[in-house]
């Protein structure tokens, strides 16, 4: 795990790989989508509507738990590129931590829902979207589930608060510090027009 951040001098930019880049953004849809989608049903009276938008909100979110472990795993099998030392050795640590910070919400929030949802569900599925069956997990009491909910709902809170700081973040980088480090993950830019190559995965170069 780099917890401990690295960083090499570079001529030219390392950024992350089109697999990771493309991850990185389908997982931005989704969460961006699960996030309207839970707080558009948050407060609407029970009926077919809320109902439809709940079964997109179970969908969106086992799709954000396979997209994770898919991007976990390949994180774990490719290390992300170095950081360009422009970065101060702070913001390498916040930055490294806070992607870890999402891995796990990314992936404790599905199965909080989960939980939750498996306390009021009386068979042994669940349906998403298109009549799609998820197994629900056995034997959750009402109380339990209750309390999953809650959690559910704090952690969403703290995952809107950990994009807004990753989204400033990357904003300071590109338009006010122009750091070369921004160009690590496209659509950025290097601040400095510094060429950019792939540092991560079979075609990283050096």
């Amino acid at each position: 795990m780099d917890s401990v951040p690295h960083a090499e001098p570079q001529a030219a930019i390392r950024r992350y790989s089109n697999t990771a880049v493309t991850l990185h953004w389908l997982t931005v849809v989704f969460v961006l989508g699960q996030a309207a989608l839970g707080f558009a049903f948050a407060d609407m009276a029970d009926g077919p509507q809320k109902m439809s938008l709940f079964t997109w909100h179970k969908t969106l979110g086992a799709l954000i738990l396979v997209t994770t472990l898919v991007r976990l795993a390949y994180r774990l099998a490719n290390p992300p590129p170095a950081y360009s030392p422009d970065l101060p050795r702070w913001e390498r640590l916040a930055g490294t931590w806070n992607h870890w910070a999402f891995y796990v919400l990314l992936i404790v929030m599905p199965l909080t829902g989960l939980t939750a949802v498996s306390a009021r569900t009386p068979g042994a599925f669940t349906k998403l979207a298109f009549g799609i069956p998820l197994p629900v997990i056995p034997g959750v009491s009402k109380a339990a589930g209750e309390t999953f909910g809650d959690i559910h709902a704090v952690l969403a809170l703290v995952l809107i608060a950990l994009i807004l700081l990753h989204a400033a973040a990357a904003l300071k980088h590109q338009f006010f510090d122009r750091l070369p480090a921004a160009g690590r993950m496209p659509p950025f830019q290097p601040g400095d027009d510094r060429p950019v190559v792939i540092g991560q995965g079979g075609s990283a170069q050096q």
